[in-house]
């Protein structure tokens, strides 16, 4: 991080804040500002804790790296949401699981003299591009295409720029980045993927035929899907939504997301403890 006369951090709490958030983030705050680091906060967040705050897009212009107060959930939001700023994002965990989010809130005075020490690393992770209707979506977990309705299945047409590659029939789609392996995709009986690889994870969801499965592409594949049915529903990480009717083409994202994450972080160490591997000996 390229040091100032004083830093900018612009914050995104997750959006189910309560009194105990609100109060982990007014702590948080004062370690910030006795680094001499100033703080922002994003006009949803603040609301959520009832005090002011900035417009989401003029903060992220205004800061030198943003800061996600939650789970993963809420890392993986905003990560997407700043995407056009190429801004970095330290995650802070107040959520569960914390495969992302690294820095635990008692480390924050620690961990900071160490940022502004420059001992810290940025991971860059891909980050999956969706045309659609003319417009373009971003996706730094994973896009999913499935059924709307309970009863029936879709079919799901996958050309790559190569070649033809599958019809997919069943319940859905997961094309997933390998950040994003150890979410939905790993549920599904994905494999997992190192996250600093680059490549595409597709998963099928409950597949018609048990020959239908998991398959990793290269990023430099562009992959077109079309849906020929109005029963399906294209997912954004999980949290965007819309009806999916037609095509889309995925590739992969000009530029990767940036998380800053300590030097001592060891993704494996990460997956043994998250995963519970090794708990059987």
């Amino acid at each position: 991080m390229k040091k100032r006369f004083k830093l900018k951090a612009g914050f995104v709490l997750k959006p189910t804040a309560d009194d105990n958030l609100k109060n982990l983030y007014f702590d948080i705050k004062k370690i910030f500002e006795k680094k001499n680091i100033e703080v922002y906060i994003d006009m949803l967040s603040a609301k959520l804790i009832g005090i002011l705050g900035m417009d989401f897009d003029k903060m992220c212009e205004s800061v030198d790296f943003l800061v996600s107060l939650g789970g993963d959930g809420t890392l993986i939001s905003l990560a997407r949401r700043s995407y056009k700023f190429n801004k970095p994002v330290l995650g802070i965990n107040a959520g569960k699981l914390g495969f992302l989010t690294d820095i635990n809130p008692e480390n924050i005075d620690e961990f900071l003299d160490k940022f502004l020490n420059n001992e810290y690393r940025i991971d860059e992770r891909m980050v999956i591009e969706v045309d659609y209707m003319n417009s373009k979506l971003y996706a730094f977990n994973d896009v999913v295409i499935s059924k709307d309705v309970i009863s029936s299945m879709i079919s799901i047409n996958v050309d790559t720029n190569e070649s033809f590659l599958n019809n997919y029939y069943g319940d859905g789609l997961i094309i997933s980045t390998p950040t994003g392996s150890t979410a939905y995709n790993l549920s599904a009986g994905g494999p997992v993927v190192y996250p600093l690889t680059e490549s595409f994870i597709l998963t099928p969801i409950c597949p018609h035929s048990l020959s239908q499965r998991p398959l990793v592409l290269p990023s430099q594949f562009e992959i077109d899907i079309e849906v020929k049915s109005n029963n399906a529903k294209l997912i954004i990480d999980g949290q965007e939504i819309v009806d999916m009717n037609g095509k889309i083409k995925i590739k992969k994202a000009k530029n990767p997301a940036k998380l800053i994450h300590r030097l001592e972080r060891n993704y494996f160490d990460v997956l043994r403890e998250k995963l519970k591997w090794g708990d059987g000996k």
